[in-house]
């Protein structure tokens, strides 16, 4: 069980900045952005508190109006990389990184294990950490350097059951995880430390970056900016159905006496993504903070590479067996579906009727913008809508090569026209995912490995979904209200 989080308000001194997507309008009584999108009016002392894009909590109703712009995904933390804040009961009351220990799952990973635990003790932020390593049914026991303790699983139990042993045994407010395959750059503790001065925060994961110097494949380019790891550039709220949903076990600050039991230990695969939507579920807040990093040992061997993506597939039928639709591949408005429906039936009727649902959702959308007594904000309604559909249709191109592709294989078989939207479809898709990083790969190597990546993966969640007798994992969901 998952405890419920802490009543007390932000600290004074914490503030937070607003998103650069956040679009500002009214004179700045009204915000648009976060993911899902919305749109939040402010009342006009609320509107007069946030007369800058920064706000510092000075007092209960700072304190209210900055944890609303959080939850609301408009806003995020606007820390310093060392903490200043005064001193606050769910935190030591020192500067440095004391109070965390570092835990290190590991299963017959010597030469990693070696390389992390070096890093820990140059680093001058870390050097003093208590470190708990836990040997998961090794064939060779690990020894570890003195002063680091060992605990030791005689058969493997898998990862989960070897983060909750070193939970266990740590006695300091916060835990570091970091996998054995990874090395933690400077700084990363001191960035992701001053986030759990929010006393509903739980947990707060870095950005995993490729690790420099290590062996590399033909997929490594591609890996190194579209790796199932990678959370992207910008600081995020994390929770299900947003634009970053869940965070990576390989690196994890979290905060001790939120975190219950831990990791589900009968979830070989996805125990992170299940602990981050137990945490959302709660009421915690879980964040993403890329200006810290972590470096990641990806796979370098092409075949190693897909069959950690089949691997990763498989969790989602377990994921929807405990989550529901929060793992669904596609999130859809039934109006947006429509919309796309008409538009593809390539007759001049359906086009035209598509057109006009899209008129219709535009409509719907600037009266719901438009402030009372105003008029609607017909351009930015219609802005908006077509920005949605162009969304909504990347989305439905990315479930037919990726989670749906054997229906779509199927089809293609049987039809020309099939044959050639998919193959139209394929190609749309592997060039708009390649534009924004054409300085870094190829347009051939980055399309050949998105369809590997996109073909492993189904693979796999097909086979979970199978396993499991659950097809939930491949069936779309409505948007959250």
């Amino acid at each position: 069980m998952i405890p419920a989080p802490s009543e007390r308000r932000l600290p004074d001194g914490f503030a937070v900045r607003l998103d650069p997507r956040t679009r500002r309008r009214d004179g700045g009584a009204t915000l648009l952005g976060g993911s899902p999108l919305r749109l939040l009016r402010l009342a006009p002392r609320a509107a007069g508190l946030l007369a800058t894009d920064r706000l510092a909590v000075r007092d209960a109703t700072s304190a209210a109006l900055a944890a609303r712009l959080l939850d609301a995904g408009l806003a995020h933390p606007d820390l310093p990389a060392h903490p200043d804040l005064p001193a606050h009961p769910d935190l030591p009351a020192d500067a440095d990184a004391a109070g965390v220990t570092v835990v290190v799952p590991v299963k017959d990973r010597p030469a990693g294990l070696a390389r992390l635990l070096a890093a820990l003790r140059a680093d001058p932020a870390t050097a003093g950490l208590p470190v708990v390593v836990v040997d998961d049914g090794s064939a060779a026991p690990v020894v570890a350097p003195e002063g680091v303790r060992v605990l030791r699983h005689p058969r493997a139990r898998g990862p989960a059951a070897a983060r909750n042993a070193g939970l266990a045994a740590a006695t300091t407010d916060l835990v570091a995880f970091l996998d054995s395959d990874c090395v933690p750059l400077p700084g990363w503790l001191a960035r992701l430390r001053p986030h759990l001065s929010d006393p509903r925060l739980a947990v707060v994961g870095p950005r995993i970056v490729p690790l420099a110097g290590a062996a590399r494949g033909w997929t490594s380019p591609y890996e190194e900016i579209a790796g199932a790891l990678g959370m992207g550039p910008h600081p995020a709220a994390v929770r299900p159905l947003s634009a970053v949903s869940y965070l990576p076990s390989a690196a994890l600050l979290v905060r001790r006496a939120a975190m219950g039991a831990g990791f589900d230990e009968a979830m070989q695969v996805a125990e992170d993504v299940d602990l981050v939507w137990r945490l959302a579920a709660a009421g915690w807040r879980v964040r993403y903070e890329p200006a810290a990093a972590v470096a990641h040992e990806h796979p370098a061997r092409t075949a190693d590479w897909l069959r950690r993506r089949a691997f990763y597939g498989t969790g989602a039928a377990l994921l929807a067996a405990r989550h529901g639709p929060a793992v669904s591949p596609l999130v859809i408005a039934p109006e947006t579906a429509a919309t796309w429906a008409l538009l593809v039936a390539g007759r001049r009727w359906g086009r035209g009727a598509g057109v006009g649902l899209l008129g219709w959702t535009t409509a719907r959308l600037a009266r719901r913008l438009a402030r009372p007594g105003e008029f609607a904000p017909a351009a930015l309604a219609a802005g908006l809508a077509v920005r949605g559909l162009a969304a909504s249709g990347q989305a439905l191109a990315r479930v037919v090569t990726r989670h749906h592709w054997p229906l779509a294989a199927a089809a293609a078989v049987g039809s020309r026209r099939a044959r050639r939207g998919l193959l139209a479809v394929a190609v749309a898709d592997a060039l708009v995912s390649w534009w924004p990083h054409r300085d870094r790969i190829g347009p051939v190597r980055h399309g050949l490995a998105r369809r590997l990546d996109d073909l492993a993966y189904g693979t796999g969640l097909w086979a979970g979904a199978v396993r499991a007798r659950d097809p939930r994992a491949l069936l779309p969901v409505r948007p959250p209200r």
